[in-house]
């Protein structure tokens, strides 16, 4: 059984101190250095209050507290390949639209792109951006590639988890299979912070990264999951571990069996049903892996 073995700290103070503003784009080499520090240096144990920090003795898991779904947090740039190219935008409810002179587009109007007028949008609580008519939170920006608009969505870690459970697991599955699905998509997520598949996105939505489709994969199962979960990744031996999973055993060991450890998703479902917890399942596909908590100012 995994224990909460170790905090992994995300300090915003520590990075005000060193000159880096933690969430902004343009920095996002030194947030993933800073995180990579993090890892590296947090490498202590929890020990069980029962045990009185007996080493021989395995702390036991650490239920987290239910808490409001939080848009605080390690903020990610998704490349949404599945919208490629984008083709119309549409602000909805509390978010706004701005061409590159500053002008709003009418609130609720479809926004038809052209070649040389490009948009940003960003989402406040309660809206989203309508990309070729799927929701988003966060903000998007548009890069002009070869054959089209791609748009960018930037967002906090959290909601980004909760969307990536509800695609990659049918959100009806048991609460356990989410919360495993949760912790190894965050891990491999914030991996990414750190190894950023290019210098303009951390991660795509399409089965080459991690499955993600902003709210329509968003259910208040996956909320929930992600919630009860918040803040926790996988490590091993002090390091971040990039959690990689399959739909099935089969796929698992095909794709990633020259890799080491990998989840078969129906797997997790399959054990849930018997009885495992989250942290038995994952502990039953990524042998030696602790889970660890990822610490920001305030939590």
């Amino acid at each position: 059984m995994l224990g909460l073995a170790g905090v992994l700290f995300w300090s915003l103070g520590e990075a005000f101190q060193r000159g880096i503003r933690p969430w902004d784009a343009e920095s996002q080499v030194e947030q993933g250095d800073l995180l990579l520090e993090a890892l590296l240096e947090a490498d202590q144990s929890v020990p069980d209050p029962e045990t009185n920090g007996d080493e021989r003795s395995r702390p036991q898991p650490t239920r987290q507290q239910q808490r409001e779904h939080t848009l605080l947090g390690p903020e990610l740039r998704i490349a949404l390949f599945s919208h490629f190219p984008v083709m119309t935008l549409r602000a909805q409810g509390r978010a706004q639209c701005l061409n590159t002179n500053g002008r709003p587009s009418n609130r609720q109007n479809l926004i038809q792109l052209t070649q040389k007028e490009t948009w940003r949008c960003r989402a406040r609580e309660g809206g989203s951006i309508a990309v070729n008519g799927d929701p988003y939170l966060g903000s998007i920006q548009l890069i002009r590639q070869e054959k089209g608009w791609l748009a960018i969505n930037r967002l906090p870690l959290e909601s980004y988890v909760a969307s990536v459970v509800g695609a990659e697991m049918p959100s009806d599955w048991n609460p356990e299979a989410l919360k495993a699905q949760a912790v190894a998509a965050r891990s491999y997520a914030l991996v990414h912070i750190v190894r950023p598949a290019s210098t303009q996105y951390n991660l795509g939505d399409t089965t080459r990264w991690q499955v993600y489709r902003g709210l329509n994969s968003t259910t208040r199962s996956t909320i929930q999951a992600t919630q009860t979960t918040h803040n926790q990744v996988l490590k091993f031996r002090g390091g971040l571990v990039e959690s990689l999973y399959a739909s099935t055993n089969k796929i698992s060991e095909e794709a990633h069996g020259h890799l080491g450890a990998s989840m078969s998703q129906t797997g997790a479902q399959e054990l849930s049903t018997r009885g495992y917890t989250y942290d038995e399942i994952l502990n039953r596909y990524y042998k030696g892996a602790e889970l660890a908590r990822i610490k920001l100012n305030g939590d």
